[in-house]
C-alpha cells in the first residue's frame, strides 16, 4: 500500500504548522499563570484532559505497531536480534547517564551550602510518593495482565508490550495463512495514525492548560530557592543531549541538531505537558517517516519508553547526591555505586509521565539506608520544573536510539533520513488536512 508524500503538497505558511500553535499555547499558559495565578492553577483539568486523550490512543498504537512490525518479519530470529541490540544500547547509554549525574554532583556539590538538619524534615510531605514507590518495585509482577484484552485497557505499557510481542511472534510463525490478518491490522494501524493526527490538533490547548497550572500553582519565583539544582540539571541534560547523544548521532551519520529541528513540534508538546507520553504516537510515525523500518520502530520506541529513560537517570543520581549534600551526609564510593545500581533497576519501572521521576527517586532512596526518603521534601517544590527537562531528554534519547538500532540492523533508509532531517519527508503516515503534514 503506497502512501502520499510531501513532494506533491504545497509548502504551508508558518502559521499553519502545529508547532507554532503549541508554542503559542505555551506562551499563553505562562502569561495566564504569571498574571492570574489562581486562574492558571484552576486550568489543570485542561492539560489533564489532553493527556487522557493521548493515553486513549497509546495502547492501540503500540499494539498495532509492534504486531505489524514483528508479524512482517520473515525470520523470527530477527526479533530477538533487534531486541538484543536495543537493550544493549539502552543499558550502555542509561548507565552513562547515571554516571554523568554522579560525576556532576560530586564535582560541583550543588547541595553543600544548604546545611539542612535531617530532624527538621517532614516525612508527611513525601508520604504519597513513598507509597507509590513501594508499588513500583512490583512492576515485574504487573507485566502479566489478567486477560489479553485487559492489557489494552489497563494503561500499563509493559502489559501492552508483552501481549503485542506474543501476538506478533505468533503471527510470524503462522506465516502465509496469517497474511489477511496482518493486512487488516496494517490498515487499522493506518486509521489509528489518522486518529492520532486529529488528536494532536488539541495539543496547543493541552499545552496551554498544563503550563498555566504549573506557573500558576508553583510560580516562577519557586525556581529561585533551588535555582542551582534546577539550572545544573538543565545544563547537565543539555550536555548529555548535545555532546553524548550528539557524538552517538555523528558516528551514525546524522546531526543531533537536525534531529531536534525535525522533532520540534513534538519537543514543544513535551515541554508544554511535561510528559513524553503525549508525543509517543507522533514519535513512532516520525521515525518511520525518517527511514527507520517499521520492525525496528515497533520494538525500539515502545520498549525505550519504559527502559531508556536518560533524563530520569541523570535526575535520580544528581538529585540523590544533592539531597545527601544538603543534609550533610557523606556517601562513600561503595554507597554511590549501590545508589547507581538501585537507580538502574528502579528506573525500569517508570514510564515518561509527569511525576514518574519523583516516584522512582523515592524508590531509589528507600533502598539506600543512609539516605532518608524524607529528604525528597527539599526538592518537592521544584520537581515539576525538572519534570519537563526529564521528559525532553527521555524523548530525544529514544529518537536517537531508534535511528541507531535501525542503522545497526541495516534497516535504515539513509536517503529518507537525509530528506526528513533536511526538512523534506521520507516514508510515513499522512496527517489529516494535507497529503503529508510533518508537523
Amino acid at each position: 500500500m503506497t502512501l502520499p508524500t510531501a513532494t506533491t503538497a504545497k509548502p504551508k505558511p508558518w502559521y499553519a504548522h502545529l508547532y507554532f500553535w503549541v508554542l503559542l499555547g505555551i506562551a499563553a499558559g505562562v502569561t495566564v499563570g504569571t498574571v492570574w495565578p489562581a486562574t492558571g492553577a484552576s486550568l489543570k483539568p485542561i492539560g489533564d484532559a489532553f493527556i487522557s486523550l493521548v493515553k486513549m490512543v497509546i495502547a492501540p498504537v503500540i499494539f498495532l505497531t509492534i504486531v505489524t512490525g514483528i508479524g512482517g518479519m520473515r525470520h523470527i530470529g530477527a526479533v530477538g536480534r533487534v531486541a538484543a541490540k536495543a537493550f544493549g544500547y539502552f543499558l550502555a547509554v542509561s548507565t552513562l547517564a547515571l554516571v554523568i549525574g554522579l560525576v556532576v554532583a560530586n564535582g560541583l556539590h550543588p547541595g553543600s551550602g544548604m546545611h539542612v538538619d535531617p530532624k527538621t524534615l517532614d516525612p508527611a510531605a513525601t508520604a504519597e510518593y513513598v507509597e507509590k514507590a513501594r508499588h513500583l518495585w512490583d512492576f515485574v509482577r504487573e507485566i502479566i495482565p489478567e486477560t489479553f484484552v485487559s492489557a489494552l485497557t489497563s494503561g500499563q505499557v509493559l502489559q501492552v508490550l508483552l501481549v503485542a510481542i506474543l501476538f506478533g511472534i505468533a503471527l510470524a510463525l503462522v506465516g502465509e495463512p496469517a497474511e489477511p490478518v496482518l493486512d487488516l491490522l496494517e490498515r487499522v494501524a493506518q486509521i489509528m495514525f489518522r486518529v492520532v493526527g486529529i488528536v494532536m490538533w488539541a495539543a496547543p490547548l493541552g499545552a496551554f492548560g498544563a503550563m498555566a497550572f504549573t506557573i500558576g500553582k508553583y510560580g516562577v519565583a519557586t525556581l529561585w530557592s533551588l535555582g542551582a539544582l534546577v539550572g545544573l540539571f538543565y545544563a547537565t541534560s543539555l550536555f548529555f543531549v548535545l555532546v553524548v547523544l550528539g557524538a552517538i548521532a555523528w558516528t551514525c551519520g546524522f546531526s543531533i541538531l537536525r534531529l531536534l529541528a525535525y522533532l520540534r513540534a513534538e519537543l514543544l508538546l513535551v515541554l508544554g505537558t511535561s510528559s513524553s507520553e503525549s508525543a509517543l504516537p507522533a514519535l513512532i510515525e516520525k521515525m518511520e517517516r525518517a527511514g527507520c523500518s517499521r520492525q525496528v520502530v515497533g520494538l525500539v520506541v515502545p520498549t525505550g519508553y519504559s527502559f531508556n529513560l536518560d533524563g530520569t537517570n541523570i535526575y535520580m543520581t544528581l538529585a540523590s547526591l544533592f539531597i545527601a549534600q544538603a543534609l550533610g551526609i557523606h556517601l562513600s564510593l561503595f554507597e554511590q555505586l549501590e545508589l547507581l545500581g538501585v537507580a538502574m533497576l528502579s528506573s525500569k519501572g517508570a514510564a515518561g509521565v509527569t511525576g514518574a521521576g519523583f516516584i522512582t527517586l523515592a524508590a531509589t532512596l528507600g533502598a539506600v539506608p543512609s539516605l532518608p526518603v524524607a529528604g525528597m521534601a527539599l526538592i518537592l517544590g521544584v520537581d515539576r520544573f525538572m519534570s519537563e527537562c526529564r521528559s525532553l531528554t527521555n524523548f530525544v534519547g529514544n529518537a536517537v536510539a531508534t535511528i541507531v538500532v535501525a542503522k545497526w540492523e541495516g534497516a535504515l533508509d539513509q536517503e529518507a533520513l537525509r530528506r526528513a532531517l533536511a526538512g523534506g519527508s521520507g516514508p510515513g503516515v499522512a496527517q489529516p488536512g494535507t497529503e503529508s503534514d510533518p508537523d
